[in-house]
């Protein structure tokens, strides 16, 4: 009796000990460290999958309601369903589906956020970075660096779709989020079509060429070169356990990735592989580009086809199976978590 004695007391003083200083703005850490240096990744993220055959009507019914020029950027944002009301798909990384229609424009802005469109469907729509046209097409990886003027539009038929990939959520917790409108619905043009490409993406440079961002110079990797890539690598068949056949995009100016908050990778998975057990402490995002399969995540089995999009959480242990010759791009915050020496991958069971 007396010790519940004594513990009562010993509560109440020190429930009165943080009423006191709680003006102050003190708080005890004893409190709560538990909660802030947890054993391992401890997120609200969540696994998900957006099946494309579901999600496109109410992409294309948004463009009954508004523009691309009223909109700014007509995306509907995939919210992680453990994040909701809050514009993230993993808890660093944000993702949309945006949408163009023949003959419109999403106007000129820019902002200090890094942004990745990874075409899902259709022809004739192009981005405009800094002065100069890309046109697009499924497959494709196109980057909008950092700070750079930039707008979209669309010159061919049928509905131009693509998955928006940024950095919002990172910027917004380090308080650096500048943004600004060009005033005019296209940044002037500078340089032809494919420049980039062409001076940077052939394994040559500029022999005077000094970098001027930590970006990569080229900003569209065109999917018919990536694809081509795998499958003359995949005639080794030097197959990875967790990974088939997984490539990173890089910066050929330094052999980094090619994005310096984001990292983008391609993976070829063979028909009837599974991989073996796998996580790291990058939550990923993947679209399907080609193929049917599935992924097991935790204990939950998502099955995915062409167009599908889905998230694996941090630190959760997922296998993929391919139904068929399976393609998949990703994208995480693995370039982030590398530089800052936090990145962790643990394969297999244990």
């Amino acid at each position: 009796m007396q010790t519940d004695t004594a513990t009562k007391t010993t509560a109440e003083q020190r429930r009165a000990f943080y009423e006191r200083m709680a003006p102050h703005h003190l708080a005890p850490l004893w409190e709560v460290l538990r909660g802030l240096i947890t054993p391992e990744p401890r997120s609200d993220c969540r696994a998900a999958l957006w099946r494309y055959d579901e999600v496109r009507p109410f992409l294309l019914e948004s463009a009954e309601i508004i523009s691309a020029r009223e909109a700014e950027r007509r995306v509907l944002v995939l919210e992680n369903p453990g994040l909701p009301g809050q514009s993230r798909i993993t808890t660093s990384l944000y993702a949309g589906l945006q949408l163009i229609m023949p003959g419109e424009v999403a106007p000129a802005h820019r902002h200090a956020q890094s942004a990745l469109r990874f075409i899902v469907e259709g022809s004739g729509g192009f981005t405009a970075v800094d002065g100069e046209k890309t046109y697009m097409s499924p497959g494709d990886f196109v980057i909008t660096p950092s700070w750079t003027w930039h707008d979209h539009g669309h010159e061919g038929e049928g509905p131009m779709i693509w998955l928006d990939g940024l950095d919002i959520p990172l910027v917004r917790a380090l308080d650096c989020s500048f943004a600004e409108g060009y005033g005019e619905a296209a940044h002037p043009l500078t340089r032809p079509a494919g420049d980039s490409l062409a001076r940077f993406g052939s394994g040559l440079l500029p022999v005077d060429y000094e970098p001027v961002s930590r970006t990569s110079p080229v900003f569209n990797y065109p999917y018919s070169r990536t694809r081509e890539a795998l499958e003359v690598m995949r005639r080794s068949k030097e197959w990875d356990p967790c990974h088939g056949l997984k490539v990173q995009y890089v910066n050929p100016a330094s052999g980094d990735y090619a994005m310096p908050t984001i990292g983008a990778f391609m993976q070829l998975l063979p028909r009837g592989f599974g991989s073996e057990p796998y996580r790291s402490t990058d939550a990923t995002v993947y679209s399907v580009v080609e193929g049917s399969g599935r992924t097991m995540i935790g204990e939950e089995i998502l099955a995915w086809g062409p167009r599908d999009i889905l998230v694996v959480p941090s630190w959760t242990r997922h296998w993929h199976q391919a139904d068929t010759d399976a393609v998949l791009f990703s994208f995480s915050d693995r370039p982030v978590q590398k530089k800052l020496g936090l990145w962790r991958e643990d394969r297999g069971n244990h």
